[in-house]
Parts: structure tokens; sequence; C-alpha cells
């Protein structure tokens, strides 16, 4: 037997726990990279030693699932009475004792083609619809015909819907309560996941316009509005700038020939990168995801075919390129970065979608709370902020930053509002929005404790937008503001970013005025999410 960690056998135990005092469907929440497999492993054998005539059905969505949770029984219990039917994997085992199987493979049958099966063991549960039909519902319903009092237990990294919120609340729901829980916060406060470091970036994609259906982004409508070469451009700058010292990215975009065009710009810079999505046959998809794997490909793009069932522990960037009103889908794609692995100290999550100030950190979102149905141009409720000494995301209740220690002064509210314009109308509703840049200034920025940095003013009608650009602080900071530079000058200049705050201003006529800039409220004030460089007009 494996040895297992205390918060594993903790949600093995709290499921016989449920099930002994008469519970019927129970969901067990546990973080990617926390080891469901080896639960789901070890549960199986306990309820066969404990009832040798117990059936088990364990369903996946993906062959890979199928191959990786059959794999880990297997290592456990080499004589375990278990068969696998999946066509992806050319196996069509049927009346094994324990049948681990994906949903496609197996949605027509019933009790009489694939046996009566006392349980039902759900991997990746968030993907079973609520309503009555699906894959899924239909053939749990006919096992259930032929074994009335059959169970079902659910596992899932995020127990929760973006249409439907949670998996165990709300009628028609297939679960009855979450048996156990253990999130990333937990997994990497006990040091069995890796450390996440969010940060925000310099560039950030629009999605003002795009409808959306079923409570998300419609897709087409979604890889029209981001997939444009500019921003495409200014997105990889940032990416090869804050991944020169991290062996192995991930980026995850909002479309097929959107991950194509990302993958082909990484490429531009000298680094290896390949695009996979599900257009790519199964056979080259197989062959990249192992070539990157080894190391022998240092980046992936890839649309929405990484997410779920997707096992990678050296990956230490994850960039979204992928904006989701989904909360589901946002800890999906973040917990891509969350294994352990030697020689990684943390995974950096590059926000370009916005996802972190829609949904929150990831270790504290709250499920359901995003927003429901509709087309619209709308946007979530902004959850998170930046820090504006080191630039890490933070939530929005948080009086100091984790990364930096920056502290966060106690603001009264206004006694008044104050009369908005037509345009910061429009901004306060919650949605980033572009304005007109007339003209920038720039200015040395003192701060007791801190290098000096460079102020950025951008004169937008009768309003001043302000930024600060840190030359001199360390780590992501200094990245940060070499982007900047980078972006500011687009190939004019001298192409190595200034090392002080000094020589930047001593620099100022190699950069470019923005056409525009993007701004978001943040508490009483405005910041600066993105520009847009649509002239080479240089800044006074």
């Amino acid at each position: 037997m494996i040895e297992l960690r205390p918060y594993q056998r903790a949600a093995i135990d709290a499921l016989w726990d449920f099930w002994g005092r008469g519970g019927g469907n129970p969901l067990v929440e546990m973080a990617t990279g926390t080891g469901k497999s080896v639960v789901i492993a070890t549960l199986v054998r306990e309820l066969i030693e404990t009832y040798p005539d117990m059936r088990v059905l364990m369903l996946v969505h993906v062959r890979e699932l199928v191959a990786q949770n059959f794999q880990a029984l297997v290592r456990t219990w080499p004589q375990a009475p278990a068969g696998i039917n999946s066509a992806g994997l050319g196996r069509r085992d049927r009346f094994s004792q324990v049948l681990f199987a994906s949903i496609q493979s197996v949605q027509r049958d019933d009790c009489h083609s694939i046996g009566k099966r006392d349980i039902v063991l759900v991997d990746e549960a968030h993907l079973i619809p609520r309503a009555g039909d699906g894959m899924y519902q239909k053939l749990l319903g006919r096992l259930r015909d032929g074994v009335p009092d059959m169970r079902i237990a659910g596992f899932t990294a995020t127990p929760y819907r973006l249409d439907s919120g949670r998996l165990d609340r709300g009628e028609g729901r297939l679960f009855d309560q979450i048996a156990y829980s253990y999130g990333i916060g937990r997994g990497i406060d006990d040091g069995y996941l890796s450390q996440l470091v969010s940060k925000a970036t310099a560039t950030a994609l629009d999605t003002r316009g795009v409808a959306r259906r079923g409570g998300e982004f419609v897709a087409g409508a979604l890889e029209v509005a981001v997939d444009k070469d500019w921003i495409t451009r200014a997105a990889v700058d940032e990416i090869v700038t804050f991944g020169a010292d991290r062996r192995s990215w991930l980026v995850f975009c909002s479309g097929v020939q959107h991950a194509a065009h990302v993958a082909e710009e990484i490429r531009s810079r000298g680094v290896s990168c390949a695009a996979v999505t599900g257009e790519t046959p199964s056979g080259e998809r197989d062959r990249l995801i192992a070539a990157f794997k080894a190391g022998q490909i240092r980046c992936l793009t890839n649309a929405m075919v990484l997410t779920t069932g997707f096992d990678a522990p050296q990956v230490d960037l994850v960039a979204m390129l992928r904006p989701t009103l989904s909360t589901g889908l946002y800890v999906q794609i973040v917990g891509r970065g969350t294994r352990l692995a030697d020689g990684k100290e943390n995974c950096l999550i590059l926000d370009f979608a916005g996802n972190v100030r829609r949904h929150g950190p990831v270790d504290a979102v709250e499920p359901g709370a995003g927003p429901k149905g509709g087309e619209g141009d709308g946007e979530a409720e902004v959850r998170a902020k930046e820090c504006p000494e080191c630039a890490t995301l933070v939530a929005l209740n948080a009086r100091a930053c984790p990364t930096c220690g920056h502290e966060w002064p106690v603001r009264d509210e206004p006694k008044h509002e104050a009369t908005a314009d037509a345009e910061t109308a429009i901004i306060s509703r919650g949605a980033p929005a572009w304005v007109a840049v007339d003209a920038v200034k720039y200015y040395r920025h003192e701060k007791y404790g801190s290098p000096p940095s460079m102020r950025v003013e951008y004169l937008a009608g009768m309003t001043v937008h302000r930024e600060w650009v840190c030359f001199q602080h360390v780590g992501f900071a200094r990245s940060k503001a070499e982007s900047w530079w980078i972006r500011a000058i687009a190939g004019h200049g001298l192409m190595s970013p200034p090392r002080t705050t000094d020589e930047a201003l001593s620099r100022l006529a190699e950069l470019r005025c923005p056409a525009a800039i993007q701004v978001r409220p943040s508490g009483k004030y405005f910041e600066v999410v993105g520009r847009r460089y649509e002239q080479r007009e240089r800044a006074a």
C-alpha cells in the first residue's frame, strides 16, 4: 500500500464516514496536483476489500485521465480486477469488476452491456451538467435503472459551474454535499503545491462588446476581439521578458488561430514553441506534449485542450491570453502551474486577460459569484488589485502586499459623490476603458525607503492618469519596467532598457506617445492597465 499524505487519508475517511451515516452522493474537492488519482485508487481497493462483490465504474472525459487513474490503481495493487473501456486507448473491456472508462466510450451502455455497477466514481465531476440531458446524466440514469441504490461520488478541483453555481446546491443537483475539501491555498501552505505569483501586465486584452452566451464569452467573438497583431506582439514582448529565467511556459489562447499566431510570434523571438489545439491530430499532439515535458520545447500555446488531464510539473510560467467568466476554467488554467518539480521555486502567472482581477486570487475565489447568462459588454466585478510597488495582484481587502510588504492606507469613504463626465461614467461601471491620450509627461518620483522611479502622467482631456515605472527595483517590478520601455520604443533607440530612473529621463526622446491608454477603476482612483501605440511620434 502506498503511504498517503494526511489530507488524502482524511478525504477517504470522510467518504467512509459520509456513507456510514447513510449519505448518498458525496463530492470531494481537491486542488489540481494534490493527487486525486491516488485517493481514488486507495478508495477503490478499500471498497473491494471490504465488499468483495462490489462493482465499480470510474468515469472521466479524456483518455489521458483514464490511463492515469488506471495506472495509479495497478501501481498500488497489481492484482486489481480492473479493466479499461476507452476507444482512444484501444481497449474495450466491459465486465471487469473495476472498470475505468471514458464517458464517450460507454455513453450508450447500460447494465446489460457493462454489467451492474454499485458505485460510480467521476473524476472532473464539474463537467456533469445539472440538467437531465448530456452523456453523463443519460448513462447514470440507465445504470440506476438496474441498481436503484447506486451511489455516485465526484472528485474535482472546482466544485461549481458557471451557469448554475455549486454542484451540491440547487434544484436538480446530482451531489448531496461536499464531504471533504482541500484547496489550492491549503496545498500551498502545507508545502504540497508550488507557490503562485500573480502579476499584473502592461498589456491588457479588451473584451468590451464581446457577446456572452450561457454566462461565458462567445468563443468566436472573443477570438476576433483579442487576436490582433499589435496586442499579440505586445503580450509576447512581456512573456519573453518575464520568462527569461523560467524553463517551461504554458500559454492559454482564445482560439485555434490565436494559438497559432501567438506561437508564431514566440518562435520569432528565438524561443522553441508549438501550438496544440483541438484540430491537432492526436498523434501529433502526443508528440508535442511529450517533447514539451522532456524540455525539448520550451513553450506550448493551446486553445482549450490543456486544462484538465494535463500534468506537466515543470511548468513555471502560465500566461493567460484567454479571458473567461468561468471561475472553474480560471482555476483549472492556473492549476496547471501548481505542481512541484525539482528546481522550481514558484510559478509565475501572467494575466493579460483580466482573469485574476475578475475572479480574485486563485486561493480566494468565491464559487458562483461571477456574472450569469445573457449577452452584453459588461464586466464582472473587479476582485483583485495591483500592488503599486511590485505589481503583485492581491485580494481587494488586503491591507499589505505579501510579496513586498507595501501597505495600503485606510481611507474614509467620500461624503459626496463626484459628478462624472461621460468618459468617467463608462469607466465607473467596472469595465476597463480605452481613452485617447493628448500628451505624456515624465517625472522623477521619490518615496522614502524605496529606490526612485519614473512617474508617467497621461493627459486625457481634463483628466490625468498616472503610472510608475520602476527601473531601479528588482524582480518583477524591474522586468515590468523593461517590458514597458521595449513597448514604448518599438524598435527605435537603444534596445537595452535604462538601468536607472535618471538614465530613463535622459532618453525620453526615444519614447513614443501612446494613442490611447486603457484604465480601470481601483478604489477612488484609476489605474493604467494597457497602452495602444498606433503612431510613431515621440513624447515631448
